[in-house]
C-alpha cells in the first residue's frame, strides 16, 4: 500500500514539475484563460487538479497541419482579404459599398453646403427688401 501511495506521489511530482516548467516557458500572450501567475498559483495550490487544468484550459493551443500542407494556429484566423465569402455580403463587410457610401457622403455634404448657401442668400434677399420697406 505504501508503494502504491509513494508512485501516486511520484506521478502528482512529475505533473506538478511539467505543468510548472511548461507554464513558465509559454509565451505571455499565448497563454489562455487567465494570466500566468494565476495559472502557478493554481497549479501549486490544486495539485494535481490544477496542473491537469494547465494542460486542459490554459496552454497554448497547438499549431495543426491542414491537409494542403500549411500550418494553423489557432486564432490566426484568414487575412482579411482572403477571408471566404459565403452567399451575400453584409454592407458594412463590402468594401464596394463602403467605398460608395464614403462618395456618398461627400455628395451630400456638398449639398448641404451649396443650401445653407442659397438660404444665407435668401435670407439676406429678405432682410434688404424688409429695410427698403
Amino acid at each position: 500500500m505504501i508503494r502504491l501511495y509513494s508512485l501516486f506521489m511520484l506521478l502528482d511530482l512529475a505533473l506538478l514539475v511539467i505543468a510548472l516548467i511548461d507554464c513558465l516557458s509559454a509565451e505571455e500572450y499565448a497563454i489562455r484563460a487567465l494570466p500566468r501567475v494565476a495559472w502557478v498559483f493554481i497549479i501549486l495550490l490544486f495539485s494535481p487538479i490544477g496542473a491537469i487544468a494547465w494542460f486542459v484550459a490554459g496552454r497554448p493551443p497547438r499549431a495543426v497541419r491542414m491537409s494542403n500542407g500549411e500550418m494553423w494556429r489557432p486564432g490566426s484566423g484568414f487575412p482579411e482579404a482572403e477571408r471566404p465569402r459565403k452567399g451575400p455580403v453584409a454592407p458594412d463587410d463590402d468594401p464596394e459599398f463602403l467605398r460608395n457610401l464614403a462618395q456618398s457622403l461627400k455628395e451630400d455634404e456638398s449639398m448641404m453646403k451649396r443650401w445653407e448657401a442659397d438660404l444665407r442668400r435668401r435670407e439676406d434677399e429678405l432682410r434688404k427688401r424688409d429695410e427698403q420697406q
